[in-house]
């Protein structure tokens, strides 16, 4: 008999990107039960969760006492989306935040009486906050954690008032929390406020106020200043992890061609997100790539001597351009929130990767739902190898 390993589940930021995960998670799911595997029970001891990756962690590890059921709740929500499920697209609402905002960063140095009460985002995100409440079930985090379904789920997010990336965590043992420069693990009770501020995209939605060490903190999304996504799996005990990605880990060159115009603000802002969500990933893994590459012509005497250990991966990421699609459904915005990225250049061609993070609409987000059970069922034969221990201890 394998020794039995601890996997690990790690799901990346982007907003409705995210929609993409469930597809996946639906897809490994059917894989496991056709070959014997029993739907209620968990395949990953670990879950870790960044942005609205984080949203999707949590969810699962709430229903890790019946993994089926979980992946069957989390893809209804992705199925049936709107954008009233996340934040307030009415005009009115569109007018006090959205517009309000971009007033400010136009010209707000004018206008005093915004000096003391500042806009704080783009966009108002108070649906999401119902949205997590009515769907989310925490007293199962802890039934789950407590009688061994999971061993540990964590979330992370971007501390405004330190600078510090900070990984919350909840686990059924001690786990000593861990130090690293500029990163931070906080052993707590994750609620929804973590979830909030893991998923706060800058700008976009507020950040979220937190107590942490004593202090109250304040907290956007966690795919900021990440710069090792897999490292929480890491040290909470996973020996092997399955990733999915939320966008292309190897972007081909664009085919749209150059235009000498100067680039939008939702062009540049799309460049920085897909900077934020993407580019911490892909170092990460080549990083893990290297070490394992570099531990494979060490002797077993010579890997005593070194604190590293091996770390086998599976990484499902979209084969394909999400801006693409994207821009394909922005007419299924509402004219509020159409009108306001339009002034922005976001139902551009060019600017449709900051589209492709809002539109929280099921035509869109099915489409990468599908993508997504594409994408695994055509990485079946990888999906088993990855969990052959897990399948050979439970015959």
């Amino acid at each position: 008999m394998m020794m039995r390993k601890n996997v690990g589940l790690i799901l990346t930021g982007g907003g409705a990107r995210a929609a993409y995960q469930a597809g996946v998670l639906d897809a490994v799911s059917t894989i496991l039960r056709e070959q014997g595997w029993a739907p209620q029970r968990n395949p990953f001891d670990i879950i870790c969760g960044t942005s609205a990756g984080a949203i999707n962690a949590t969810a699962l590890a709430c229903s890790a006492e019946n993994f089926a059921e979980g992946v069957k709740n989390l893809m209804q929500v992705w199925q049936n989306f709107s954008v009233e499920h996340v934040y307030r697209a009415d005009s009115l609402s569109v007018l006090r935040s959205g517009a309000r905002w971009l007033s400010l960063l136009s010209f707000g140095w004018l206008l005093r009486q915004w000096h003391a009460d500042p806009p704080s985002s783009l966009l108002n995100n108070t649906p999401l906050v119902s949205l997590l409440h009515r769907s989310l079930d925490m007293r199962r985090l802890d039934a789950a954690l407590t009688n061994g379904s999971l061993k540990a789920l964590a979330v992370t997010a971007s501390s405004y008032s330190t600078g510090l990336h900070t990984t919350f965590y909840q686990s059924a043992h001690e786990i000593k929390s861990w130090t690293r420069s500029q990163r931070r693990a906080v052993r707590d009770q994750i609620g929804v406020e973590h979830l909030l501020a893991s998923a706060a995209i800058p700008f976009i939605f507020p950040s979220i106020p937190i107590y942490c060490e004593g202090q109250r903190e304040y907290f956007g999304d966690g795919s900021m200043r990440q710069l090792a996504p897999i490292s929480p799996a890491i040290h909470l005990g996973a020996s092997k992890v399955l990733v999915v990605g939320a966008g292309r880990l190897m972007q081909p060159p664009s085919t749209v061609p150059l235009l000498p115009h100067y680039p939008t603000l939702a062009q540049i802002a799309g460049h920085a997100l897909s900077s934020i969500f993407l580019d911490g990933l892909a170092v990460d893994i080549e990083r893990l790539e290297r070490i394992n590459h570099t531990l494979s012509f060490l002797n077993d005497a010579q890997r005593e001597l070194t604190p590293l250990k091996p770390i086998e991966m599976l990484i499902i990421s979209p084969s394909k351009q999400i801006d693409d699609i994207a821009i394909r459904h922005i007419g299924s915005l509402p004219k509020s929130i159409r009108a306001l990225l339009g002034g922005i250049g976001a139902t551009e061609l060019r600017g449709a990767a900051l589209a492709s993070y809002l539109l929280f609409e099921s035509s869109y987000t099915s489409e990468l739902i599908q993508m997504g059970q594409n994408d695994t069922y055509a990485r079946r034969d990888d999906v088993l190898n990855f969990f052959a221990d897990q399948m050979s201890n439970s015959q």
